[in-house]
């Protein structure tokens, strides 16, 4: 049994995503002497996954260009993945009274948007796998851009309905290959600031939005909703031409030694030592050229001696295939990944929670502009403020403390890396539970809005909590699929977005806040009393479905061990 009670495994010697992080705590060997580690404070880190000697390897990217691209990409995930899906909440009352419609069908033209990106999403996935993220990323810009014209030009239901379900096209990418982006360009101790950022936007951001978008629907119109946006989606279009280049990368699959179930670590350091001296390998050592060979990747030469891509030949759109899978496998890929049960487990819990908090967002102005409160669309929107705080807390709490617990747990347990340390970030999730009940008690009973508003910010903090432990879990667990991992996410979300926003707004009025809330935190409640079963289970199913991978039996996995 290891560190914290996780259960061993008796099958395999090496459990893929089982790694040695820490070698102050774990004896060095011959065998891991030539990898790569950490500089500074973590110089006793081995870089997993282990670069390669390409300098035109993401990995080997420098820091602030790395920090220039998720910056970059984070900027459209608030535009696209955190502003458009809330941005006519404060006002659905206004827009229903302009065009004569209940509140409910206003409601559905946001429905309709989500279900446009849900739909698009294994398509997104299969293209971004077989060409690359940089395209499908331009692509999805260009459809927000679109989409925010049509909507601001919008003088009845149907325009407005146009203009919603263009921009669907564009969240997609943003909400699901952004995440996979984390894992191109970052080593597993790394990930957790990144993963809590994006969340951060995908969770928390979309509630600061709702804190603008009330006064300006208030006092300039909702329309101005849609001009306003244009040229912030226009500036993202240009940065990701001319700053974002493609992360996908073409690695031999021995660098990923967080995804092989065999120790091949004093091969690779042998390879990678050769790299270095490529004329004749190390003193004493034969068949240096045949080993180079044998590791590269795309192209004939040694992965040492490839020229760094200029910034020209960075802009290319198409930078070739990062996949010999037919677009057919790639597009049934992100449904494929759901047999396997941690994934699943992953995209039912993290969906089904952002969809309550979503659902939550649909009420809003339903019960805050109604007695006894009687707030206006601006109102409604500062009531986001708590939400927002209590997802800014959360990601705070889990940037702050994630990556440095996985490290002491690594250290605890000799010096290796359990996947499943991630999940201890999922205890502070009972907020959620608590959040959602009281919510619903204090706006059935007319209580402060203040009040409300906190408990409000207590359940997205703990979905926030439970978003990054979960995805950062699964992210470090099977990294190889994880562009279809989130982009199945992300369609299981927005299709249930999509299905709340058919019936919450009359189920509320009919059976008021206080039993909806009261379902949701039961939901809540449940979901989370599951995650026990994954962190001390966990490796041992690790084990499993390497041994009985269907992906590789169903012949759509979208690349094998070496």
């Amino acid at each position: 049994m290891g560190f914290l009670g996780i259960l061993e495994d008796k099958h395999l010697t090496h459990v893929p995503a089982t790694v040695v992080l820490s070698e102050q705590e774990h004896e060095r060997t011959a065998a891991t002497e030539g990898l790569k580690r950490g500089s500074g404070k973590d110089a006793d880190i081995v870089l997993i996954p282990q670069p390669s000697e390409d300098p035109n390897d993401p990995l080997n990217w420098p820091m602030t260009k790395k920090w220039i691209i998720m910056s970059i990409v984070a900027y459209g995930s608030v535009l696209y993945a955190a502003v458009l899906a809330p941005l006519l909440s404060p006002a659905l009352v206004v827009i229903a009274m302009d065009f004569g419609k209940q509140i409910a069908d206003i409601t559905v033209i946001s429905g309709y948007m989500l279900l446009v990106t849900g739909g698009v999403g294994p398509i997104v996935s299969a293209l971004s796998r077989k060409y690359g993220k940089r395209p499908m990323l331009l692509l999805a810009s260009l459809f927000g851009l679109l989409g925010t014209v049509v909507g601001s030009a919008a003088y009845s239901y149907e325009g407005l309905m146009a203009g919603r379900i263009i921009q669907g096209g564009s969240i997609s990418a943003f909400e699901s290959l952004v995440v996979a982006m984390v894992g191109d360009l970052f080593f597993v101790h790394q990930r957790g600031f990144f993963m809590t950022l994006i969340q951060f936007i995908l969770g928390a951001a979309s509630n600061f939005s709702a804190i603008i978008v009330g006064p300006i629907a208030t006092n300039l119109g909702w329309r101005y909703l849609f001009h306003i946006l244009i040229p912030f989606t226009a500036l993202e279009v240009i940065l990701l031409f001319f700053f974002v280049p493609e992360t996908s990368y073409n690695r031999d699959h021995r660098y990923d030694i967080d995804e092989l179930s065999n120790d091949n670590l004093a091969d690779l350091a042998a390879v990678e030592r050769r790299h270095a001296n490529p004329n004749g390998g190390i003193a004493g050592e034969k068949g240096g050229s045949d080993d180079m060979v044998k590791i590269q990747t795309t192209t004939s030469s040694p992965p040492a001696l490839r020229p760094k891509k200029t910034f020209r030949q960075e802009l290319a759109i198409f930078t070739g295939t990062y996949s010999s899978d037919n677009l057919l496998q790639l597009v049934i890929a992100p449904f494929a990944v759901c047999t396997n049960l941690a994934v699943l487990w992953m995209v039912i819990v993290t969906g089904f929670l952002t969809a309550l908090f979503v659902a939550q967002s649909y009420d809003m102005a339903q019960i805050f502009m109604a007695p006894p409160y009687l707030l206006s669309a601006a109102g409604v929107g500062y009531l986001s403020l708590g939400p927002f705080i209590g997802g800014l807390l959360g990601s705070i709490l889990l940037g702050w403390s994630l990556d440095p617990l996985i490290k002491w747990c690594a250290k605890r347990n000799g010096g290796v890396y359990e996947p499943e340390y991630r999940l201890l970030g999922m205890i502070p999730s009972v907020t959620i539970v608590i959040g959602l009940c009281l919510f619903g008690h204090l706006a059935q009973e007319g209580k402060s809005y203040y009040a409300t508003a906190f408990f409000h910010g207590l359940d997205l903090f703990g979905i926030v909590c439970a978003a990054i432990s979960s995805s950062t879990y699964v992210l470090d667990s099977f990294r190889d699929i994880s562009s279809e991992v989130f982009i199945m996410n992300m369609v299981f979300k927005n299709f249930l977005f999509y299905g709340f926003s058919y019936f919450v707004n009359d189920w509320t009025a009919s059976a008021g806040p206080a039993t909806v809330f009261y379902v949701f935190g039961g939901m809540a409640a449940a979901m989370l009393l599951t995650t026990p079963v994954f962190f001390f289970w966990g490796k041992k199913y690790r084990s499993f479905w390497h041994r009985h991978n269907l992906l590789e039996m169903w012949g759509i996995r979208t690349h094998a061990e070496l």
